[in-house]
């Protein structure tokens, strides 16, 4: 025992020195701490290291049914040094944030239809653009018939918060001009629409399917021979398939409709009947894993990304029985979306990349 006693006298001194520097030094290291996380975060262009060419980035990949693990739907097109958003689901511009993404950047916002989950969020994003930007003019929001609508409510629910803003920061922080989002709207109904053509990016919109919800579009973006595409809400569509012809990623909703009933079942087996309707309604306006891997293969995209799930996929033994069948249906790579995830198409090779946005 006497041999041990050096080595126990040692180690107590160590653990009352500890709990001196945790009790005395916590305050003044914590402070330290925070300000280089601040230093880091503040300064870092999470893009600065993305190679020049056409990025999708995946800000949410959820839907309306609750996952503690996916924010609404939302993803960002990046396109040289410009960021395009597409859908602005509830808690993804928060997501944007998370992930160092500069609001600088981003050129204007795409609606595929006006589901609640898929504009939930788009209040917040305007803000969020006007006040972390500091622009001057409002962000276009290119979608379909009822798009101006949309804003002008939004201009109103945010009346309010903006003239505090102003009144408290002063117009030149804030100025007056660039709070809220420019409608632009078009018409997809002729089919194929090309509604946006600017600096070597081109973005084309076609109407899907997902009624009685109208109107409702997929969105093809090219630059630089690499495009993506994105279908927004639709039911399995040969108009999508035709969009998405040799596209290099297609980002598909998916709904699994086995997963979906055990949730009717479960519902009807506990008397909520109204809710289990709901649930049994769902499918037919969306589309199946399969039927996702379907249109890809029938399109000859080069990758299939899966992206506002329903339901919530909670581990990967989930995730093995959400894809059933679709290696059968479509032999390129299938990835089951996920918050953060970016997918680079560099300009000079052919390559998909993939990372993830921490």
């Amino acid at each position: 025992m006497r041999r041990f006693r050096p080595f126990l006298i040692i180690f107590a001194g160590l653990f009352v020195l500890a709990a001196l520097v945790r009790t005395v030094f916590a305050e003044p290291i914590g402070l330290a701490l925070y300000k280089q996380a601040v230093k880091t975060g503040t300064e870092r262009d999470v893009t600065a290291t993305w190679p020049e060419g056409l990025h999708a980035i995946l800000i949410g990949t959820g839907s309306p049914l609750a996952d503690a693990h996916r924010a609404g739907p939302m993803t960002a097109i990046m396109a040289g040094d410009r960021i395009f958003i597409i859908d602005a689901g509830g808690g993804a511009a928060r997501n944007f944030q998370r992930f160092g993404l500069s609001p600088d950047k981003v050129e204007a916002v795409f609606l595929t239809h006006f589901h609640s989950d898929h504009i939930d969020g788009l209040g917040e994003v305007l803000l969020n653009l006007w006040a972390g930007s500091g622009r001057a003019s409002q962000v276009p929001v290119y979608g379909p018939a009822g798009t101006s609508r949309i804003l002008a409510g939004l201009a109103e629910v945010y009346a309010a918060d903006a003239q505090y803003r102003i009144a408290h920061h002063g117009a030149d922080v804030m100025p007056v001009s660039g709070f809220g989002g420019l409608a632009q709207e078009f018409d997809p109904s002729p089919g194929a629409v090309r509604v946006y053509d600017k600096d070597g990016l081109t973005v084309t919109a076609v109407p899907v399917s997902h009624a009685p919800v109208e109107p409702a579009v997929a969105y093809r973006f090219d630059y630089q021979g690499r495009s993506v595409t994105i279908s927004g809400d639709t039911s399995k569509s040969d108009a999508l398939a035709a969009l998405a012809r040799g596209t290099d990623v297609l980002i598909h909703e998916a709904l699994n409709a086995e997963f979906t009933g055990a949730i009717e079942a479960g519902l009807s087996a506990a008397g909520r009947d109204r809710t289990a309707q709901i649930m049994a309604d769902i499918p037919s306006y969306h589309t199946t894993p399969v039927g996702a891997a379907e249109t890809a293969a029938s399109a000859d995209a080069k990758a299939l990304v899966l992206s506002h799930i329903v339901p919530a996929v909670p581990n990967r033994f989930v995730e093995r029985a959400y894809l059933k069948g679709t290696k059968a249906a479509y032999s390129g790579p299938i990835i089951l979306g996920q918050d953060g995830m970016v997918f680079s198409l560099p300009q000079k090779t052919m390559e998909i990349q993939r990372r993830k946005l921490k």
